[in-house]
């Protein structure tokens, strides 16, 4: 997708200096900076720091560090612990450890390191490609849904949670891409952009996106959806997900639980974008999931640009009180309309969920 007419992938190996490299995502809206990733302990500062977030990049990021942990020993007996280190980084987005587990696999004690190195090094560049091909598949799908209520409205406003955009993948995104498929069928769109506290990641990154695709869109605080809803100025809601669990349920940003509540009340289409590796095929319960709790700083304080646009943080809390901050919720199946998927629409029961292994895609 485009930041300044130009074309960018939110992480891509390079083959002239052998490194991997990033956006820095904790510097936008108002910096443009691409990071270089040199081995394990950049990657696993890049996790934790969030300059790459969205749980189909960190995927990304995760192979590409192992693939950077094994160049860097040459020792297949060591590299399961290199990997619980990748692991530990955010507990609660599954593609970290689809990806991590996909990585190992491919480790053979029979190759010699050379050969594992390369393998190794494809098979990154691989979930890369194929994470591309997912987001352009539930952009096409998702593109249907706008469409029928553009046949009967003329005009659709759709809600946004989070960045579930292509700065949370590779390319195009999970919620944002029926959202840029629309635009390039030239429907009437416009889209409210939750602010999404604490980190803000709606306003500082999708609006960021959508306005470098110039697609009409609007910030809100997040307490603003339920009046919106109430007016009737929202037709949709899409959202992405960080694990959803086969039984249907979903785990996402804070907030989205909310969302889906108000939207019940008002009987607005609530539909969860994710591609399939988004799903967690283990865990049977929401209740087993655990919820990353992040640093009170990230409630605390808040970054921006100064009279002199200069960019710098500053406390807007009272420096005695404490604050919680769960960085996830859980949202019911029943709250769910849809899941849109890299293999199709489905509702969000274990039944159709399970069906999606033996569809091919």
């Amino acid at each position: 997708m485009l930041i300044n007419n130009k074309s960018y992938r939110t992480i891509w190996f390079d083959e002239k200096i052998h490194k991997v490299k990033i956006i820095d995502q904790t510097q936008l809206p108002f910096c443009f900076s691409i990071v270089t990733l040199n081995n394990l302990k950049d990657v696993i500062n890049a996790i934790n720091k969030m300059q790459v977030r969205g749980a189909p990049l960190i995927g990304a990021t995760a192979a590409y560090g192992i693939y950077l942990a094994y160049r860097d020993l040459k020792d297949k007996s060591r590299i399961q612990k290199e990997a619980n280190k990748i692991k530990n980084t955010r507990p609660t987005a599954i593609n970290l450890f689809w990806a991590v587990d996909k990585m190992l696999s491919i480790i053979k004690e029979s190759l010699p390191p050379s050969i594992i190195e390369k393998n190794l090094l494809d098979q990154a560049n691989k979930i890369c490609e194929k994470d591309i091909e997912r987001c352009i598949n539930i952009g096409e799908y998702g593109l249907r849904v706008i469409e029928q209520i553009h046949q009967e409205k003329g005009k659709v406003n759709i809600l946004t949670h989070c960045n579930a955009g292509w700065l949370a993948t590779i390319d195009w995104g999970t919620a944002t891409a029926p959202i840029y498929f629309a635009k390039k069928k030239d429907l009437n769109i416009h889209v409210w952009v939750d602010e999404t506290r604490p980190r803000n990641q709606g306003a500082s990154l999708t609006s960021f996106e959508l306005n470098n695709e110039n697609i009409e869109n609007t910030i809100i605080a997040d307490n603003s959806a339920g009046i919106l809803m109430q007016r009737g100025q929202i037709d949709l809601c899409i959202v992405g997900a960080d694990r959803v669990i086969f039984s249907g349920d979903v785990v996402n940003k804070i907030g989205t639980f909310l969302k889906a509540l108000a939207a019940k009340e008002f009987n607005i289409p609530f539909y969860v974008a994710i591609p399939t590796n988004t799903i967690d095929w283990k865990t049977k319960s929401f209740v087993n999931v655990k919820i990353e709790e992040r640093n009170q700083d990230e409630l605390r304080k808040v970054k921006g640009l100064n009279k002199n646009n200069q960019l710098i943080t500053v406390d807007i809390y009272p420096k005695d009180s404490i604050a919680y901050n769960p960085a996830f919720d859980i949202t019911p199946k029943k709250l769910v309309t849809k899941l849109i998927t890299n293999k199709g629409i489905i509702n969000p029961n274990q039944d159709e969920i399970l069906a999606l292994k033996n569809v091919r895609n």
